[in-house]
């Protein structure tokens, strides 16, 4: 759908708006205007408006129009067949209601159609996610992604095979660590111990002729070497019970008392070889291997919603390449905050372009969205606007002065057409 013409009556007069099918930029509006101006190009496709009359074009470019007189019957004309079709949209109660055939009111039709600073603001976690995953090399990250779908599929594939789980085969690794751990710090110790004992030794030995020599004086250097050796075989003792507790409680996870019992106990029952064990094991290892890669590139992101929601997520890097030649780069992060907008604003398009059970597609009325954005932005979002319009209709209300100048220029293309209070078309009322 797109409006060509709107005529509001005021009194003895009436005003009208010529629109562009592209885009139109109503310029020099105060925020009261706006206001007042997305209710009137609302009501007056619901059923209640009456004084205000509407030119449009359906999709599949049948032209009508609304006439609502203030005191007469309200009535639709098909322009081109010059016949009365108000039947066709009227409602139960015999009322006009262009809305009623997409399944909405007034009321939601102008939280859907209007889109403003705040609706801008208001980012999901769902496109914070989406940003997320935009921002990272795509052919990289879905690598990543593959990678990590593919190994998840080969563990289950092997626990199934030896009548395990995916969680058995993370069990399994992580006694395995925690076993080579422990036995790491086992020979650690060891080695220390017999290092600290030597040295402590030594010192006793050497206290009693030293004593004896030099007086009690020379005894307390060598009591502290055998202290500290004793300290540093204290704390290798405490990594060694430290790597046993960690492995312990692996083993307690697994229903196991023992690293012995828990291989007769895995091995046996479940697995059944120990080269079913070593290549579930060595599945699990790359599926923690994949997983890593994966969380470096997207952080938390869970990577079956990431792949789910692919084409988005390609569609939001598309754009954001496509904003890149108008941003600055002095400010690296104006990357993100443009495509953040930008998704949004074509997430809005996207929905107005199939409203209701008849995918019924209606303008967009822009009410300043754009005020809250950094000056560098503002270009790559207008020129967004102008490329977006080639698929729907698009009417920007700003008050902003560099949207006005920006709009005269483009208007001067036949691109899109700009509406300023000097040139509201002001008529009396027939």
């Amino acid at each position: 759908m797109q409006f060509e013409r709107l005529v509001i009556e005021s009194g003895a007069s009436s005003v009208s708006f010529d629109l562009h099918p592209r885009l139109t930029v109503i310029a020099g509006m105060s925020q009261m205007e706006r206001d007042g101006l997305i209710n009137e190009f609302v009501g007056a496709l619901g059923n209640s408006r009456s004084g205000i009359h509407m030119e449009l074009v359906a999709g599949n470019g049948n032209r009508f129009a609304v006439f609502r007189p203030s005191g007469a019957p309200h009535r639709v004309i098909d322009v081109d067949h010059r016949t009365d079709v108000t039947q066709q949209f009227s409602d139960a109660t015999g009322s006009i209601d262009l809305l009623s055939r997409a399944g909405l009111d007034v009321r939601t039709a102008r939280k859907v159609m209007r889109f403003g600073s705040q609706d801008l603001a208001e980012t999901t976690e769902r496109g914070a996610y989406i940003q997320q995953l935009a921002r990272i090399e795509q052919n990289e990250l879905w690598s990543a992604a593959e990678a990590l779908v593919i190994a998840d599929r080969r563990m289950e594939e092997e626990a199934d095979a030896v009548g395990s789980s995916v969680e058995d085969a993370e069990v399994i690794e992580r006694i395995e660590q925690r076993h080579e751990q422990f036995e790491r710090t086992q020979v650690d110790n060891e080695k220390v111990r017999r290092m600290t004992f030597l040295a402590a030794g030594f010192a006793a030995l050497l206290a009693v002729p030293a004593a004896a020599l030099i007086g009690t004086f020379a005894v307390i250097p060598l009591g502290l070497v055998a202290l500290a050796a004793v300290a540093v075989s204290i704390v290798y003792w405490q990594r060694m019970e430290k790597a046993r507790s960690a492995e312990e409680a692996a083993l307690a996870d697994a229903g196991a008392q023992s690293y012995l019992g828990f291989h007769l106990q895995r091995v046996n029952s479940l697995l059944g070889s120990d080269q079913g064990r070593q290549r579930l094991i060595r599945a699990a290892e790359e599926h923690r291997q994949a997983a890593q890669r994966w969380h470096a590139l997207a952080g938390e992101v869970d990577v079956n919603w990431a792949v789910a929601n692919r084409a988005e997520i390609t569609g939001a890097a598309r754009l954001r390449a496509n904003v890149q030649p108008f941003l600055t780069p002095e400010d690296p992060s104006s990357g993100d905050r443009t495509a953040a907008a930008a998704h949004a604003v074509l997430g809005r398009l996207e929905q107005l372009r199939s409203l209701g059970p008849g995918w019924e597609s209606f303008p967009a009325l822009l009410d300043e969205p754009f005020q809250g954005l950094d000056a560098g932005t503002l270009p790559a979002m207008l020129e967004l606007l102008v490329r977006s319009s080639e698929h729907q209709q698009i009417i920007l209300l700003s008050e902003s002065a560099t949207v006005s100048e920006w709009a005269r220029v483009e208007a001067m293309t036949g691109a899109i057409g700009v509406i300023e209070p000097s040139a509201i078309v002001v008529q009396p009322s027939i």
